[in-house]
């Protein structure tokens, strides 16, 4: 019998069709696709599947249909070991789509995307015994329609909550937000929230009395994070040859939660994301480069040079 969840997320997964091809077609053109690669993405499906493969025991709570979507959705979920027993059918239900035209002559992307079909399961059926021996919830800017339910049962089970953020209307969710306990946002989305500039003054805006930590990411220069009534603290990117950042951040979100869930302290379980991020870089796709337990160790030992460092 299978473990039960200590990880469960809600919001989006997404399936990405990548057409490649030699240019950009003119209009009223045609043009011979040269490869075509289906893959998984979405930002808690992505953060799911790097927790899985470091070690949490992970589920996903979302809503299906019966088409090649879903079931692709479903397949690669079971395939990396993230459990689907919480989700739900509905005929019509889908992930979200993206067609994306790689021009492969200059490396541009351009990405056409769809939420038609894309819901959240119904606050009636995420009860407390959804959450029996769940150590961490992740929700994701695509649960907004159930973010101020889940939040509220999360802190009623004292189960914490790790959130990733892309959209300024979780300003209209404050109570929900209040009750994050690990915050972690692109430094963009962080500074249009709090309306601060500097890293220091942005995570001192997002601390709360009872958030655990705060992050704040930028990619190659790296990240910023404050632990409740503590310094703000920068940990260095990793250098490594970057080929494709897509999914980094889901990456990063993942490595952290299961950081976490392992009992790492917050330094870190952020310098732990940070790897884990830099490592999926050096692959193309969102989920490819999602290194293991072992190769993440590996990879974090042959760099110990860099370590979180106060912010001045």
């Amino acid at each position: 019998m299978a473990k039960r969840p200590n990880l469960i997320g809600f919001g989006s997964v997404a399936v990405d069709d990548l057409l490649f091809l030699p240019f950009f077609p003119e209009p009223d053109s045609k043009l011979q696709v040269e490869k075509h690669l289906r893959l998984g993405g979405g930002l808690a499906g992505t953060a799911l599947v790097a927790a899985a493969r470091l070690g949490a025991i992970s589920a996903y709570f979302g809503v299906f249909g019966h088409n090649d979507l879903s079931d692709f959705t479903l397949d690669a979920f079971q395939a990396e070991g993230v459990q689907t027993h919480l989700c739900l059918r509905e005929a019509d239900a889908k992930p979200l789509h993206s067609t994306i035209l790689v021009d492969q002559s200059s490396g541009r992307r351009t990405i056409l995307f769809s939420v038609d079909g894309f819901r959240s399961p119904p606050e009636g059926e995420i009860s407390a015994e959804v959450f029996d021996e769940c150590q961490m919830i992740f929700i994701d800017t695509f649960s907004l329609a159930i973010i101020d339910h889940v939040c509220s049962l999360a802190k009623s089970l004292q189960i914490p909550i790790l959130a990733d953020i892309e959209d300024t209307t979780i300003l209209d969710h404050l109570d929900a937000l209040n009750k994050i306990d690990h915050l972690i946002l692109n430094i963009q989305m962080a500074r249009d929230v709090t309306g601060k500039k500097e890293p220091a003054e942005v995570l001192e805006a997002l601390e709360t009395p009872i958030r655990t930590a705060s992050v704040i990411t930028a990619g190659a220069e790296g990240c910023w994070y404050k632990e409740l009534h503590k310094p703000v603290y920068y940990m260095p990117a990793y250098p490594v040859d970057a080929i494709d950042t897509t999914g980094c951040g889901d990456v990063f979100h993942g490595a952290y939660a299961a950081a976490i869930l392992r009992t790492c302290n917050i330094p870190n379980a952020v310098k732990q994301a940070s790897a884990a991020a830099a490592i999926k870089a050096t692959r193309a796709g969102g989920r490819a480069g999602i290194p293991n337990l072992e190769q993440l160790e590996q990879f974090i030992a042959a760099h110990n040079h860099l370590t979180p460092v106060e912010s001045v």
